[in-house]
């Protein structure tokens, strides 16, 4: 199955930081994807859903925070991406890039 480019970005942006729970922004939420969501579904009690075959859990950006304290207190790293562009002026695959870890 080929994937999609923002999945391809996800992969690649994961790729650079393999040992930290990726927060990875889609709009309104952090998403996290594979074995990053099974993690935070459990750690965090998150619903875990699934597209296209692939697991996904997420939390509203607003309240991020909380979250991710929570995984650095379970002694998680975490990493949070975000858009570097705005998605309303984006032709295409909106840019992102961690910007803490």
């Amino acid at each position: 199955m080929a994937l999609t480019p923002m999945m391809t970005q996800y992969l690649e942006t994961k790729q650079q930081h393999p040992d930290c729970i990726l927060f990875y922004r889609l709009g309104d939420f952090y998403e996290m994807f594979n074995e990053d969501a099974l993690v935070a579904s459990k750690e965090l009690e998150l619903t875990l859903t699934a597209r296209a075959g692939t697991p996904m859990c997420g939390v509203p950006h607003h309240s991020c925070e909380g979250y991710i304290k929570k995984l650095i207190d379970k002694g998680f790293k975490v990493a949070i991406c975000e858009q570097t562009t705005d998605p309303a002026l984006s032709k295409g695959l909106v840019e992102r890039d961690i910007v803490r870890l």
